[in-house]
């Protein structure tokens, strides 16, 4: 059972990117591309060679192995409802934030070396996204560890109950959050556009733009297990702990992680990507976000809801 929701991620993580392609493309009349085309776009890369900068040193070469090896580990970290994790502890989503963080590391690491200004830009822009929502991440973890009694995100999942409208809203709070958090950490609208090339605008793309090949499949795979594993999280907390222990679980949550999907292409059709200038206010108001859902769950403690 423990590995349930390690499997479920990585099935997900090959759907997820699929329903977003399928929405935006009906939302602007187009067929689009296949479902599965994404994970036929890295099957070609895993037959293409490297090509490296001649200022390239190891860990250009190491850093995307680094990258997806981090998004699996988080991965193992994650539960699926009242399914525990692969791997739990108390403080668990301490080690799963530093893992996603190292991974990035290695790549901004691996993009400084290139040498390219446009690379150095992009890099500076990834880590203060990253500084500036962490807040926020602990936040919201500290609330549902605050309204559970418990540090690991097995137990904090598992007894985190929202049936009641109360905790409902809470709930409400904390899958926004989550949400938001999602699109931020995988580059993606308002903050950020996977589809741009224009070199100015650009942040996670402009971080991978000397990868190639085996190289950059694996980059490829490791951000759709990233957004995967934020989608878990959004779905841990709006789904239920007492659904999941029935046999409509699996439902519950394709259908959350469909919906998951579908919200992230509504957002890529509808929204336009915010100016670089404001984006470190929208990324401050995450913090704000789980600061208000910290208070409203020491309010409904402290009044005895």
């Amino acid at each position: 059972m423990f590995m349930i929701p390690f499997i479920w991620i990585l099935l997900s993580a090959v759907c997820v990117q699929g329903v977003i392609n399928k929405t935006r493309a009906l939302l602007s009349g187009r067929r689009g591309v296949r479902f599965f085309q994404p994970l036929l776009t890295v099957g070609v890369l895993l037959n293409k060679g490297e090509v490296y900068s001649t200022s390239s040193t190891w860990l250009t070469r190491v850093a995307p192995a680094v990258c997806l090896a981090s998004a699996l580990g988080a991965a193992t970290l994650v539960p699926l409802g009242i399914f525990p994790a692969a791997i739990g502890f108390n403080g668990d989503f301490i080690l799963f934030a530093y893992l996603l963080a190292f991974g990035k590391l290695t790549l901004v690491l691996a993009a400084l070396e290139s040498g390219s200004s446009f690379q150095g830009m992009g890099s500076a822009r990834e880590v203060l996204f990253s500084m500036l929502i962490e807040p926020g991440f602990f936040l919201l973890l500290g609330t549902l560890a605050l309204v559970t009694g418990y540090g690991s995100f097995s137990t904090i999942f598992a007894e985190f109950d929202n049936m009641q409208v109360d905790w409902l809203m809470l709930s409400l709070i904390l899958g926004y959050g989550f949400l938001n958090l999602a699109l931020v950490e995988n580059g993606r609208l308002p903050v950020d556009d996977t589809r741009t090339h224009l070199e100015l605008t650009m942040v996670h793309e402009a971080m991978i733009l000397d990868l190639s090949g085996v190289d950059l499949a694996f980059v490829e795979v490791a951000g759709w297990i990233r957004l995967s594993i934020w989608g878990l999280l959004a779905a841990n907390a709006l789904v239920p702990a007492r659904m999941t222990g029935s046999g409509l679980s699996v439902v519950w949550f394709f259908v959350a992680m469909a919906a998951y999907g579908v919200v992230i292409g509504l957002i890529e059709s509808f929204m336009a990507r915010n100016r670089m200038t404001k984006n470190t206010t929208y990324l401050t108001t995450l913090s704000a976000i789980g600061l208000l859902g910290f208070a409203v769950a020491y309010v409904l403690m402290t009044t005895g809801m």
